[in-house]
């Protein structure tokens, strides 16, 4: 590879790097803020719904993520990935203002869609970063695609690190929690300068000779990639509707702020992500993905029972080792096995991942909603609890919307375990092929 190659390939990674870490941050910062969102707005407006409120606003997030993913993905040819990744900016930092400008007006209606359009225009960011990252990476480096794309998506847990303990800071300083989302629009103002100044490649597909409607195609050509968009849905869901969840319902479960499980959660996954190609050349990445879940369902199981700050830090272990290589490997799995999919396939993969959340989140603060209201006696009981006895209740929701969770990647389990001996029976038999046709060269130069 030559020097201005390999120069190229440093900036390619370096602005893959920075936008995955950014999308990382707006995740910590979203944690970091839903219980600021629910006591100052959404508390007034429906005390009693409040937590499903703010599941459904976050779910925001994540329906812009997928429908940006769903668009963008088949026009990021067309759109080019610098133009992209300046879209996911510009989604970024106007949405950042947006949610301010709505924590500064009395809370009603108006203040409801602010907060709405907001966290849509940051989930249309981190959408058009996944749209454009996925597919340009893959095609600097098609030949080590799971060990790429961890090592890129070992920066997303970062951003949650750098978020979450910069989100600490704000609250135990007792600064506005308005300044987490000025942290956040920071690196998108960077990675637009960046972006701005560097060339991109083309895609893999594109790269390859494989038409625009040869493309369109494949979906209807591979159903085990139909088999793969739905695992995606249950492994997102495994994966980041936790994520957001810990802080709004563990914290004065455990007796400490949610969002450390989260931070330390996201500094194993960044160490974990970086060993992901070694794994999957062990296991295969199927292999890896159903060890992954059923990690993972152990950890929410445990996520729910925890009453301590030790064993939430056990528990979350548990879950972090499981879902650390859920999203990452997924994509390569799919961009393995269906290079003509292009950047179609990898973007449908991450509709359905960011469309599992939406619905997933709002479910979890149902949930979390009714079990509160049951245990206290009704609606009225609990506006009046207070210290032991809210915490008491609080305690039961919680274990009831993390174990319910924890059912989806159990279902996953009986499904990878198929494609995993499926793929080592379909291994096999090419390598008993080989063998007879070589045999048979054999006997025939006799």
């Amino acid at each position: 590879m030559s020097t201005p190659t390999k120069a190229l390939n440093r900036n390619i990674f370096l602005v893959g790097n920075l936008s995955i870490f950014m999308i990382g941050l707006g995740f910590a910062v979203r944690a970091a803020i839903a219980g600021n969102l629910q006591s100052d707005i959404y508390d007034h407006i429906d005390l009693a719904n409040s937590t499903a409120m703010v599941g459904e606003a976050l779910g925001f997030t994540f329906t812009g993520f997928a429908l940006t993913l769903l668009f963008g993905s088949a026009l990021v040819d067309l759109v080019g990935i610098k133009r992209m990744l300046l879209l996911s900016s510009i989604g970024y930092v106007l949405g950042s203002l947006l949610i301010i400008a709505a924590s500064m007006v009395s809370p009603g209606e108006g203040v409801e869609s602010l907060v709405l359009a907001g966290l849509l225009l940051t989930g249309l960011g981190w959408g058009a970063v996944e749209a454009a990252s996925n597919p340009m990476v893959a095609a600097v480096d098609p030949e080590n695609k799971t060990h790429r794309l961890n090592v890129l998506h070992a920066w997303w847990p970062a951003g949650i690190v750098v978020g979450g303990l910069l989100g600490l800071a704000i609250s135990a300083l007792d600064l506005p929690w308005q300044l987490n989302l000025v942290v956040l629009a920071l690196p998108a103002v960077v990675m637009a300068w960046l972006v701005a100044t560097t060339e991109f490649p083309v895609t893999e597909r594109v790269s390859s000779g494989i038409s625009y409607g040869e493309m369109f195609k494949e979906v209807f050509k591979q159903p085990m990639f139909i088999v793969l968009w739905v695992c995606m849905w249950l492994t997102a869901a495994t994966e980041l509707a936790p994520g957001q969840w810990v802080d709004l319902t563990l914290s004065r479960v455990v007796g400490m702020k949610g969002i450390l499980i989260l931070v330390y959660v996201s500094m194993l996954m960044f160490v974990m992500r970086h060993f992901a190609g070694k794994l999957a050349k062990k296991l295969s990445t199927v292999g890896l993905l159903w060890l992954s879940s059923l990690l993972a369902a152990v950890g929410l199981y445990c996520l729910g029972m925890a009453r301590t700050p030790l064993t939430a830090f056990l528990a979350a272990t548990v879950w972090g080792i499981g879902v650390c290589y859920m999203w990452p490997t997924m994509l390569a799995t799919v961009s393995e096995r269906f290079v003509r999919g292009g950047a179609l396939f990898l973007g449908l993969l991450g509709f359905a991942g960011g469309m599992a959340i939406q619905f997933a989140l709002p479910k979890l603060g149902a949930i979390f909603d009714s079990a509160k209201i049951e245990a206290a006696g009704g609606i009225e009981a609990f506006e009046k609890l207070s210290g032991d006895e809210l915490d008491a209740v609080l305690v039961t929701a919680s274990v009831e919307s993390f174990q319910s969770l924890a059912v989806v990647p159990l279902i996953l389990l009986p499904i990878f375990a198929f494609i995993w001996l499926w793929d080592r029976r379909q291994a096999a038999s090419k390598k008993e092929g080989s063998l007879d046709n070589s045999a048979s060269t054999t006997v025939g130069n006799q």
